[in-house]
């Protein structure tokens, strides 16, 4: 009995601490969302690397001479770095929440206001507890604040989504300027010389749907980040409201008093 007391005891833990976690609202969601950037970007890494021993990175090179392929290329691996440090910065904001939630929990002795914490979470209920100290009960324009704060930085991301596309529609433009200069330009048509002239006449073609492909794959790849990051937002935002409506009462009570 002994040994089977002591092999139920860890998981009798871990059915505790799941309890636990289930039990708080206060989950570092915005933590998981970095995990999962790392994640993501661990496979485009990975996949990059395959492609890189495939050729296919000299093979995108070698056939747009253009250079808006690259560019795209650039473009999103500048926005996906930003999405990586936008998500850190989230991560500090739910902290600071779960702070703040945790500020007023019984377990954890009298409820104080937390310090040593910064961002635009810390900022809106510092103004709450100032504002509550002269009974000005208007919060509108700092959940305003607040809500600009946290989707922001986003709206430029997303105006940099949409630069993908038009970069691959450029190309696409492009290309086919030049498939249409390239026809124009045959004075004469001579069987044989047929391949070498489909050969010149496609460059201008694989220009225009190259970089169509490209903008509209990292279009979408880049679309998913910004969708996961604006939720994080859109929770740490819920939160932060239904926390000012409800628990930062008891601490602006004994902050009074």
């Amino acid at each position: 009995m002994n040994v089977v007391a002591r092999s139920i005891a860890p998981l009798t833990r871990l059915f505790q601490l799941r309890q636990l976690r289930a039990s708080r609202p206060d989950r570092p969601s915005a933590d998981l969302l970095f995990l999962q950037w790392l994640c993501f970007v661990g496979f485009l890494l990975f996949a990059s690397f395959m492609l890189w021993r495939a050729n296919i990175w000299g093979i995108l090179v070698a056939a747009d001479p253009t250079g808006i392929t690259m560019m795209i290329v650039g473009v999103f691996v500048l926005a996906t770095i930003w999405v990586g440090l936008r998500s850190c910065a989230l991560a500090n904001e739910q902290h600071t929440l779960n702070a703040w939630m945790d500020a007023v929990r019984p377990q954890f002795g009298p409820a104080s206001a937390p310090v040593g914490y910064s961002g635009c979470v810390e900022a809106y209920f510092s103004a709450l507890l100032e504002k509550s100290r002269y009974h000005d009960h208007d919060n509108a324009q700092l959940t305003e604040v607040l809500a600009e704060r946290l989707h922001g930085p986003s709206e430029s991301a997303w105006w940099v989504n949409g630069i993908q596309i038009k970069l691959g529609l450029l190309g696409k433009v492009i290309g086919f300027s030049i498939l249409a200069i390239q026809i124009s330009q045959i004075q004469n048509f001579d069987p044989s010389q047929s391949q070498n002239l489909l050969k010149t006449l496609t460059g201008g073609l694989g220009v225009a749907l190259l970089t169509t492909a490209v903008g509209l794959v990292a279009n979408m790849l880049l679309g998913i980040q910004l969708v996961k990051m604006d939720r994080c937002g859109d929770n740490i935002l819920a939160d932060a409201l239904e926390f000012a409506e409800t628990g930062l009462a008891k601490l602006t009570r004994q902050d009074l008093a």
